[in-house]
């Protein structure tokens, strides 16, 4: 039963992985166009969001994978072999309450400690490229910063960002203070990736400590120092619920001195993220019998259902989760009734299925509306004839 299950878990997860990835990394290739990040960021940036959009595929992945496994057995008559020899439904499908077991505790680390981790390692590779070094965004009459205690400002540049027309520089370092104009410049690389600042025909004034005033004029001059500014420092992790793992929630719900952060909003996120995980081992109870519908005709309302069902749950959790932390809900009530629900209707499928495996309520309702809609068809063609 798991080898059946591998190979369609593992190609729905990674289909899902690739289509929200595509998405995301249109973007992020237009945010390096924009800032002149080089182009190995963007995977950089990606690839903190996999834990992100694994979290959100993975219920899906897994039920549509049992799905499909179900349907493929059934058809080719390997489950009616099994429960003809003697096993039950329950016993058919404990090697999936398994996995979904040990899905569950994955999940519960991912979204308990990765996923937060991850999405602040995002963010701050986003800050890293909207500040990235400026030889590709020197904009005119404006002061910037450099490296080294450099503020510089030029009156014009080339299009190619390198070639620059009035040149100001200015740089304080252990009290002595250094002004240095040139009607030209430009921006040379150097090893290990530098930028160094080459000037034509300037003047340099120095004053040291002691008031002393020394001026000059040059042909030409290269500031040794690396003029590749370092983008700010980022901001420490913890300003968004989202970037604190279920540990730190834990304690910031019973210690409010650990974050800023209000009580209400961090036990929205906490009881959300352990719903999330906690979901999975009630996903067998929906999709085995869903899959194991008798006819070939008779899934696609299970499917259907099945889509519905996992929709509504999200976005009710969501619903939950934003009661919770607005403080207009208690967060046990907000995030866990939609579970209670979703629960009970997964358990009704299931147990309706046990006595007659492949049948359960939702194919015998679907049946029954077929049964009403066919004799009104053959209703309105006996009356049309």
């Amino acid at each position: 039963m798991l080898r059946a299950l591998a190979a369609p878990l593992a190609f729905v997860l990674a289909a899902a992985l690739v289509a929200q990835l595509l998405e995301r990394l249109l973007r992020l290739f237009d945010l390096a166009a924009a800032t002149g990040a080089p182009v190995w960021s963007v995977f950089t940036m990606a690839a903190h969001l996999v834990p992100h959009y694994l979290g959100i595929a993975l219920p899906a992945a897994f039920t549509v994978a049992m799905f499909l496994t179900l349907a493929r057995l059934s058809d080719d008559s390997e489950l009616d072999i099994l429960l003809t020899s003697g096993r039950s439904l329950a016993r058919v499908a404990l090697p999936y309450f398994a996995l979904s077991l040990a899905l569950a505790a994955f999940s519960l680390y991912l979204v308990g400690h990765l996923q937060p981790l991850s999405r602040y390692a995002y963010r701050a590779a986003v800050h890293e490229a909207l500040n990235t070094r400026w030889d590709s965004r020197v904009e005119a009459n404006r002061f910037g910063t450099a490296g080294g205690g450099l503020v510089f400002n030029v009156e014009a540049t080339d299009p190619d960002r390198r070639h620059l027309e009035g040149v100001f520089v200015q740089r304080r370092v252990d009290g002595i203070e250094e002004i240095t104009t040139a009607p030209r410049g430009r921006l040379v690389p150097a090893a290990g990736g530098r930028l160094l600042l080459e000037l034509d025909d300037g003047l340099m004034v120095r004053e040291d400590a002691t008031g002393r005033v020394w001026s000059g004029k040059f042909t030409k001059a290269l500031f040794n120092s690396d003029f590749t500014p370092s983008p700010p420092p980022f901001r420490q992790r913890g300003d968004s619920v989202r970037e604190l793992t279920l540990a730190e929630l834990w304690q910031g719900m019973h210690d409010g001195s650990t974050t800023s952060l209000a009580p209400q909003r961090l036990a929205g996120e906490f009881h959300g993220r352990l719903a999330r995980s906690l979901l999975l081992p009630l996903l067998p109870l929906l999709a085995i019998p869903l899959g194991m519908a008798a006819k070939r005709g008779g899934r696609a309302p299970g499917a259907v259902f099945a889509g519905l069902a996992l929709l509504v749950l999200n976005h009710s959790l969501q619903f939950g989760e934003s009661m919770a932390e607005s403080g207009r809900a208690d967060a046990i009530v907000a995030v866990w009734a939609p579970v209670a629900v979703f629960a009970a209707l997964c358990l009704w499928i299931f147990r309706g299925s046990l006595a007659w495996p492949g049948d359960n309520p939702l194919t015998r309702a679907a049946s029954r509306v077929g049964d009403v809609l066919e004799r009104l068809r053959r209703r309105a063609a006996g009356a049309r004839g």
